[in-house]
């Protein structure tokens, strides 16, 4: 899956890291910008997920194999079509003003991917936690379909004990 075209300075990165994605912003000659949680990073592995418990990431900039290790990935401009991206000398002058800097994060309100489309777009969105929700309340809403199916069931059938008494 890796992407057969080179990377242009502001292009978003997204990495498959198994159960979830890891975003990073490509900031030119192999390098890229991202949000790191204490626990990102690419031979992590099922430990990445320990990100769910931290508040604080740190903006790092390294080379972009470091980053993908040996793991898959693409250029996924995701959000070109919905909004015109920032200049690329904007991108990549706010991506260099937060080096280092420890942020906020949260893995539903402020992720990696909410990092780099904001640079991009100046719009902060995160397609992957918006489709654990939508995922999340579809299956909420067939526990509750279940559930009402059961209870319906129970009803009528103890109703029809109850005519058989009679």
């Amino acid at each position: 899956m890796e992407s057969t075209k080179k990377p242009e300075p502001g292009d978003l990165i997204e990495i498959f890291r198994g159960t979830y994605q890891h975003w990073a912003i490509y900031v030119g000659d192999g390098f890229v910008i991202h949000l790191a949680p204490p626990s990102e990073h690419a031979q992590a592995g099922a430990y990445s997920m320990m990100s769910l418990l931290h508040e604080k990431a740190t903006v790092n900039k390294e080379e972009l194999y470091k980053v993908v290790g040996n793991d898959e990935y693409r250029i996924n401009n995701l959000l070109d079509k919905e909004y015109e991206p920032r200049p690329i000398h904007a991108i990549l002058r706010d991506a260099y003003g937060l080096l280092g800097r420890e942020l906020p994060y949260s893995v539903f309100t402020w992720n990696c991917e909410h990092f780099v489309t904001e640079l991009r777009y100046g719009k902060p969105q995160s397609r992957q936690v918006r489709q654990a929700v939508q995922i999340g309340g579809a299956a909420v809403a067939g526990f509750g379909i279940i559930a009402a199916a059961v209870a319906a069931f129970a009803y009528f059938g103890s109703e029809n004990k109850e005519k058989q008494k009679h």
